[in-house]
């Protein structure tokens, strides 16, 4: 296993263009569980207060179990190493950029700069009426739904629900960056969820070297990954900088 760590950190340190794609995985030791899973939150709460036509036609009921999750839960939730690696690595030059799936804000709370936030974001809401944009802490979330202050229509978390498109300009620089670059770190992620798997597969078929981190192998590791680093996040961002130690 210390082979393949210092093989993967030879590939960051001689790429040209490196890319990390991360998933729900990199945010577990964060205390943020998984939507999948037998401990998922789906286990939990039914998906379909993620369904746009469910959410548009029972937005009270649809937001309660939203506020649970994503604003009372989640409130207090802090960046891991993981999320502080990539940011190093940013800062040194050596990570051209983070697409995450993850709605939750922790890759720009630990320091990185050029996040693209596939799925969006809960760290504001939208009206889905006049679309104008609202930083989560200037709503009252105790009056469900929330309204719009300015045309009173129905406000949402601004991530992509089921039967929602991908954001247009996180998807086209999404594309670009699987298209440009020579490494991609894939973090935390099992390539499950469509359209945001493709990505990797789409970085792999542009030449890129492919270095996985998973406790579990993935659609991946088996198909597109030259290095699985079979490890929490954060371990291996441990033993990977140990690996860089110099320069970062």
């Amino acid at each position: 296993m210390s082979n393949l760590y210092n093989q993967a950190a030879e590939l960051i340190k001689n790429s040209k263009k490196a890319v990390a794609f991360t998933g729900a995985g990199i945010s577990v030791e964060s205390g943020i569980p998984t939507f999948r899973g037998p401990n998922g939150l789906w286990s939990k709460y039914d998906p379909k207060i993620l369904d746009i036509d469910y959410f548009t036609l029972n937005p009270k009921d649809a937001w309660e179990k939203i506020k649970e999750i994503f604003y009372d839960y989640m409130q207090n939730i802090k960046p891991n190493d993981a999320h502080y690696f990539l940011a190093d690595l940013e800062k040194e030059k050596m990570l051209e950029a983070v697409i995450t799936q993850n709605i939750d804000n922790l890759h720009q709370e630990a320091g990185s700069k050029n996040v693209i936030e596939f799925h969006g974001t809960a760290k504001n809401l939208v009206c889905m009426n006049c679309f104008k944009k609202y930083d989560k802490d200037v709503v009252d979330l105790n009056d469900l739904p929330p309204a719009c202050p300015k045309c009173w229509g129905l406000l949402k978390p601004n991530f992509v629900f089921f039967k929602e498109p991908i954001p247009k300009k996180a998807l086209e620089k999404s594309l670009e960056l699987a298209q440009d670059c020579d490494l991609m770190l894939v973090i935390g992620t099992t390539g499950e969820i469509q359209p945001a798997s493709q990505i990797p597969i789409l970085a792999k078929e542009n030449g890129a070297k492919i270095i996985e981190i998973n406790i579990e192998p993935s659609n991946y590791t088996n198909t597109i990954t030259d290095i699985f680093l079979q490890d929490k996040a954060t371990v291996a961002s441990k033993k990977l900088k140990e690996e860089l130690k110099g320069a970062i």
